[in-house]
C-alpha cells in the first residue's frame, strides 16, 4: 500500500513512517503541512493519506479540511485522519457521503501497532475505521434518540458500535462471544429497522455507520 503522511511534529511523523514501512508499506511522502499534503497528493497518487487535523499554520483545522478535499479531488484515495481528542463533527462529516475509505483514530491508537495497521488496512479496502471512543460518544446519544437508532435493541446497538469501528463479523462475533451466525442476523435486523434496502453488503455497512453517526 502507498501512503502520504501528514504531521507536524516531526517525532510523531517520523515514528508513523517507521511503523507503516516495518509493516511492508511503501511511504510515498511525509509532510509538515497541509499545503504539502495537497502537493505531495497531486505528484504520488497515494492509495491512503494519513493527516493529523490540527496542522500549520493556524493549528485547527487544515489537515481535516485537506482530508475532505483529498475525498471530492482524489475520490479514490483513503483517508485517515489523526486526533488528540473526540470530535463527533469530524467522523460525521467524513462518513457522510456514505462511500467508505474513511477512518477516524485518536493518536493514542497508534501505540497498538497491529491494530493501527490493520484499521488503515481496512480503510485502505473501503471500509470503516472510528476510534472506539468516538463511538461510545456516539452509543449514548443513541440511546436517548427517538429515531431509528433508538429504536434497536440494546444488542443490536452494541452489534452496530463495532460496524462502526469497523469490525469484522469475526471479530463482532468474538467480542460479544457470539456466533458469527448470530452476529449475521443482528447485523440483517438492523439494515431493516434503519430502511436500508439490499445492497452491497460493504455499502450497508457503511451507510448504517453514517445513521448511526447522525442519529437518524
Amino acid at each position: 500500500m502507498r501512503v502520504a503522511i501528514a504531521e507536524d511534529e516531526t517525532l510523531l511523523r517520523r515514528g508513523i513512517e517507521l511503523v507503516l514501512r516495518d509493516g511492508g508499506h511503501d511511504v510515498v511522502a511525509a509532510v509538515g503541512d497541509a499545503d504539502e499534503l495537497m502537493d505531495a497528493v497531486a505528484r504520488t497518487s497515494p492509495d491512503l493519506v494519513v493527516t493529523d487535523i490540527r496542522m500549520p499554520p493556524t493549528r485547527t483545522a487544515e489537515g481535516f479540511e485537506a482530508a475532505l478535499r483529498i475525498r471530492r479531488e482524489h475520490p479514490g484515495t483513503a483517508v485517515v485522519v489523526l486526533s488528540q481528542h473526540v470530535q463527533r463533527r469530524y467522523a460525521q462529516e467524513l462518513v457522510a457521503d456514505g462511500a467508505g475509505g474513511v477512518g477516524y483514530l485518536l493518536k493514542q491508537r497508534i501505540a497498538d501497532i497491529g491494530s493501527f495497521l490493520d484499521d488503515l488496512e481496512r480503510v485502505r479496502a473501503g471500509g470503516t475505521a472510528l476510534d472506539p471512543d468516538v463511538v461510545a460518544v456516539m452509543v449514548g446519544r443513541a440511546r436517548h434518540s427517538e429515531s431509528r437508532i433508538g429504536g434497536l435493541t440494546a444488542r443490536q446497538q452494541e452489534v452496530l458500535a463495532l460496524v462502526a469501528e469497523g469490525r469484522s463479523n469475526a471479530a463482532i462475533a468474538a467480542r460479544l462471544f457470539l456466533t458469527e451466525k448470530a452476529v449475521v442476523q443482528h447485523v440483517s435486523r438492523i439494515y431493516d429497522t434503519l430502511g436500508l434496502p439490499p445492497d452491497a453488503d460493504s455499502h450497508r455497512r457503511v451507510q448504517a455507520v453514517v445513521r448511526y453517526l447522525n442519529g437518524e
